[in-house]
């Protein structure tokens, strides 16, 4: 397991501004729950003084990208949108007391968030969809502009820095070499030479932690049996709060679930399921992903 602060802790078990804003004036909206991570950020911001007078938000992935939106909420809130511009994602991670490398992407993307609700409020377009830029890692879905830019804006140096930042080359591996052509042009401008000798190879991540495989190979009867035994340890606290949840269907790295009752169109909904697939993942030893579904959705 990654080393995290008691700070990144904190937030994750006790989330500030989690949820929607009242009356809010401006969203940002980035990631894809396809992709593993995805955030909508919401601001309430002073029309004459474009101070934040609140900010909130709503996330699915891991506990380090719920830690970042916590606390980059409680940055911002009383800022002016100007002053909000200039946070950076590192600001974020110092916030939280540091955050895992392999986890510094959770601060990027808190911060891309808050470039859209800015450019929501001011009735500007901000673009992630790549018509900007190539699309160089296909199983995150990030393209050229964002690494270059997140090359330059924390000063990295190889493609294990590129993958902690931006997830880019933490899948299949495929676009390593296409990750070193963009850092040998930003450091030729920097005046720096790239040394592909100093990479050290991302092992791929999904979107959380791979815990360690669990001893002997479980059968699929064990295998079901232990995911049921998680959801059934996290119903009575949905229960309690007139929702719940029901597994579906597993199929191989999926867990399909139905969320019932007051669950169902939560605000809350994202985390309550990136919660749940993270118990799983520490129970089972093995990346799993949580994908919600309607009833009528599965068919055999």
């Amino acid at each position: 397991m990654w080393d995290y602060s008691e700070t990144v802790k904190d937030h994750f078990y006790n989330p500030r501004n989690a949820g929607s804003v009242d009356a809010a004036n401006a969203t940002g909206d980035v990631g894809s729950i396809s992709c593993g991570d995805a955030l909508r950020l919401q601001l309430k911001v002073n029309p004459e003084t474009e101070v934040i007078e609140d900010a909130g938000f709503q996330t699915f992935g891991c506990g380090s990208a719920i830690a970042s939106s916590s606390a980059l909420t409680e940055i911002i809130k009383g800022m002016t949108l100007d002053q909000a511009l200039k946070v950076t994602n590192q600001d974020i991670a110092d916030y939280l007391d540091g955050l895992p490398p392999e986890k510094m992407h959770c601060s990027v993307m808190g911060r891309e968030a808050l470039q859209a609700a800015v450019a929501d409020y001011r009735g500007e377009t901000w673009k992630d969809d790549h018509e900007e830029g190539q699309l160089i890692c296909k199983c995150f879905a990030i393209d050229a502009v964002m690494i270059e830019d997140t090359i330059r804006a924390n000063n990295l140096r190889t493609v294990e820095d590129v993958t902690n930042y931006t997830k880019a080359g933490g899948g299949c591996s495929s676009c390593h070499e296409g990750i070193e052509e963009i850092l040998a042009k930003v450091l030729a401008e920097q005046g720096m030479e790239f040394d592909p000798e100093a990479n050290s190879w991302p092992t791929p991540i999904p979107t959380e932690t791979i815990p360690a495989p669990t001893a002997g190979k479980l059968t699929n009867l064990q295998r079901i049996k232990k995911i049921e035994d998680v959801i059934d340890q996290v119903r009575p606290a949905l229960q309690a709060d007139r929702g719940d949840i029901e597994l579906i269907d597993v199929q191989g790295n999926q867990v399909l679930v139905h969320l019932v009752g007051a669950c169902s169109g939560c605000q809350m909904a994202g985390m309550t399921l990136g919660g749940v697939q993270q118990q799983l993942m520490e129970a089972l030893g093995e990346f799993i992903h949580v994908v919600p579904v309607q009833r009528k959705a599965v068919g055999g």
